[in-house]
């Protein structure tokens, strides 16, 4: 019996997947793709890779949930790492060097597309819910943007001129950020470097920094991981997935509510978990509820000419 034969038969009884199914078990076959042309300079995908991605798929549809993937490429469990928290940002820091030389350099009429991925899971139980979102992002903030965020268009103006924004929307106005990690931190530090107050409140604007549909210029968020590296009290948390599936690595810091995830062999970033929460009004005041944890991540970057356009391939 082929492997072909062997899925459809597991797709007999099911209904057909979700468009969030189709979309999740998409995603990872693209990054499970990128993962084995990493390791076997391959540019084509072993049966054993698609049938194991397309058997996950079948899965998916019954549930119409994401199937989280295994932890490797054996199917194993994470192994826990020897490094400490600071080493894998810096190995993060550098191979974030090593691809940054992949994305050509935009001109400012141009526009940056993103792909983004993002799943978010209730504390209390209950389904989750997964949305995949594009925009399109003026690179010198000139133009109008569009940029999605959980499944709702948001059409951007232009910059002002003397608009001030944290952390900074426009790519020209990010570059003027400090690439050196030491300047770098301390500038997000508030000038307390150093001292516990300082050091979380640059994590926690590094965090600021690294959300949403932003495109790094080179250098910047190397330098934000060797910053990272820098403050003490950074901690790993073993096994984390993203919201492709992707098992990794998560550096966070004591009583904050975000987590980097990093790939657990070759150090890519892979997204930013948090937890977060909703907003109710109860007798006239706005109290927290429905907390959740949700984990994003960019599946997709390209420069393009112009909002609406997709990158081949």
């Amino acid at each position: 019996m082929d492997d072909l034969t062997r899925v459809r038969e597991w797709e007999a009884d099911v209904p057909p997947p979700t468009d969030e199914a189709r979309s999740a078990a998409r995603v990872r076959l693209q990054s499970e793709i990128h993962r084995e042309n990493r390791v076997t300079g391959s540019a084509t995908p072993s049966r054993r890779l698609v049938f194991r991605v397309a058997a996950a798929a079948a899965v998916a549809a019954v549930g119409g949930t994401v199937v989280v993937a295994s932890a490797n490429r054996d199917g194993n469990a994470v192994p826990r790492t020897s490094l400490t928290a600071a080493q894998v940002l810096r190995k993060a820091a550098d191979r974030s060097r090593s691809d940054s030389s992949g994305l050509p350099i935009p001109r400012n009429d141009q526009y940056f597309y993103t792909r983004t991925y993002s799943t978010r899971t209730p504390l209390k139980g209950g389904r989750a819910k997964t949305w995949t979102d594009e925009s399109w992002l003026s690179v010198d903030g000139s133009r109008p943007s569009r940029r999605q965020e959980h499944g709702k268009i948001h059409h951007d103006p232009p910059l002002g001129k003397h608009e001030v924004a944290w952390p900074p929307t426009s790519y020209a106005k990010l570059e003027t950020m400090p690439t050196d990690p030491d300047r770098l931190l301390k500038e997000l530090s508030l000038g307390g470097a150093g001292t516990p107050d300082g050091d979380r409140n640059a994590f926690f604007e590094i965090c600021m920094l690294m959300r949403g549909p932003r495109v790094m210029p080179p250098g910047l968020q190397a330098a934000a991981f060797e910053a990272l590296a820098k403050i003490r009290g950074v901690e790993l948390d073993h096994d984390q997935v993203d919201a492709i599936g992707r098992h990794g690595i998560g550096v966070s810091y004591p009583k904050t509510s975000f987590t980097f995830v990093f790939d657990s062999e070759t150090y890519d970033y892979l997204g930013l978990r948090f937890k977060g929460s909703g907003l109710k009004r109860v007798n006239g005041k706005w109290q927290t509820a429905g907390w959740y944890f949700e984990m994003t991540s960019m599946e997709k970057l390209a420069v393009v000419d112009r909002v609406g356009q997709r990158p081949q391939g």
